[in-house]
């Protein structure tokens, strides 16, 4: 298979698993022993306050919320966004985490990411 070919079919079936509110990029910093620091850029498509990203997770491996943003306002005019979650506490034993965001009224039904934790 052509390197041309290999590219368009990642890139379509990356499209195919965008949604409402994608995360597209995740940073993340230790600030403490079991607590992490993290910067979330989502891309969303807000049209109001009927229809925006209005929130965002850190979920363990089992899917349990470590942590969650909720967000106050749409974002029509800044796309992407990045804001931040401060103080996660993150369990022993845990080194990978996953961020989803939340679109309403569609829910969680965009890309996530998973991160792996910095020690």
């Amino acid at each position: 298979m052509s390197k041309a070919i290999l590219m368009a079919l990642l890139l379509g079936a990356q499209a195919a698993l965008a949604g409402e509110a994608d995360v597209v990029d995740v940073k993340v910093r230790r600030s403490s022993a079991g607590t992490y620091d993290f910067d979330i850029t989502v891309r969303s498509v807000d049209k109001g306050w009927d229809h925006y990203a209005d929130a965002f997770e850190v979920l363990g491996p089992d899917g349990k919320v470590l942590g969650r943003r909720i967000l106050l306002h749409p974002h029509e005019t800044e796309q992407p966004f990045t804001r931040d979650l401060y103080g996660v506490r993150i369990p022993a034993g845990v080194t990978r985490v996953t961020v989803r965001a939340r679109h309403k009224p569609k829910g969680y039904d965009g890309a996530t990411l998973s991160v792996t934790l910095p020690r």
